[in-house]
């Protein structure tokens, strides 16, 4: 048996330790990089690739669905119906432009919350005149 002994020290010092001592000798060296497309850094790190969001072409699609209207990944969005089954006050709506604070009646409530709205925002600009 000692003879068995000393051959699997020979085969091991000469076969086994040197492949053992150079990976742990390599430990400095950094491995090499994967053939990618680098991310560009940015003050605050990677930079966010811009996603392509598909836009609808299709008119009849268009003319017959509210597009964007369904956010799940099944389903369907919502069909436009006749102008018929919508509420009277729907179409009393101002789109136009916002109106003025002075052409608001001041007793209704709109008029108020306008009027602590635009106070809050004066309050926030002499605020930021402050130096201290």
């Amino acid at each position: 048996m000692s003879n068995f002994t000393a051959v699997f020290q020979m085969v091991r010092q000469r076969l086994i330790a040197p492949a053992i001592g150079n990976t742990a000798r390599c430990y400095a060296v950094k491995p090499a990089a994967p053939a990618s497309k680098k991310k560009k850094l940015g003050k605050l790190g990677p930079i966010m690739e811009k996603k392509i969001i598909p836009v609808e072409t299709d008119a009849n699609k268009l003319v017959n669905y509210v597009c964007g209207s369904n956010y799940l990944k099944t389903g369907q969005d919502v069909k436009i119906k006749p102008d018929a089954e919508y509420p009277d006050w729907l179409w009393s709506l101002n789109t136009e432009r916002i109106i003025p604070l002075d052409e608001l009646d001041p007793n209704s409530k709109q008029y108020w919350r306008r009027l602590r709205k635009l106070a809050l925002r004066r309050n926030n600009q002499l605020s930021k005149l402050k130096k201290f």
